[in-house]
């Protein structure tokens, strides 16, 4: 009676010790909810309002959409697998604004943001036509970042 009675502490003691049970999977992927693509449809329509602006020397404008786009583009990256079309809004959105740190001479900064563009472009798969114009697009402008520094 005491050996069962000792072996069923003993199983009881063990059982305690086991890992708990892996908690119920609710994942769900976000990118095929509404919020998501209402979001990238957004943070396009912001990025074509600041390039437009920009280019018509607009700069507080841009820079005013720009900000509102960078939640967005947080918000869309957060996810656990971001859609192309999020990476691309994003990267744009980070152009746009390496950009007018460029125009501004804030090199640094500039070179910052375009490195960004380089991680998220050189590590994307599959590689495409558009992701190797968008490292290319990068690099150069890292460079130019390089050459005025050491003006």
């Amino acid at each position: 009676m005491k050996k069962r009675c000792a072996m069923v502490l003993v199983a009881f003691f063990v059982s305690a010790c086991a890992p708990a049970p892996p908690p119920e999977s609710k994942h769900t992927d976000e990118t095929q909810e509404k919020w998501y693509a209402e979001t990238v449809e957004q943070l396009v329509r912001f990025n074509r309002q600041a390039a437009q602006a920009f280019q018509a020397g607009k700069f507080e404008d841009a820079s005013n959409l720009i900000l509102k786009g960078q939640p967005l583009a947080n918000r869309l990256l957060d996810v656990a697998r971001p859609t192309l079309p999020a990476v691309e809004a994003a990267s744009d959105l980070d152009q746009l604004y390496g950009q007018m740190l460029l125009m501004n001479r804030n090199y640094g900064w500039a070179r910052l943001e375009f490195q960004k563009n380089r991680a998220r472009w050189k590590s994307w798969q599959p590689q495409t036509d558009e992701t190797a114009r968008r490292l290319k697009q990068a690099e150069d402008a890292i460079a130019e970042c390089d050459r005025k520094m050491t003006q």
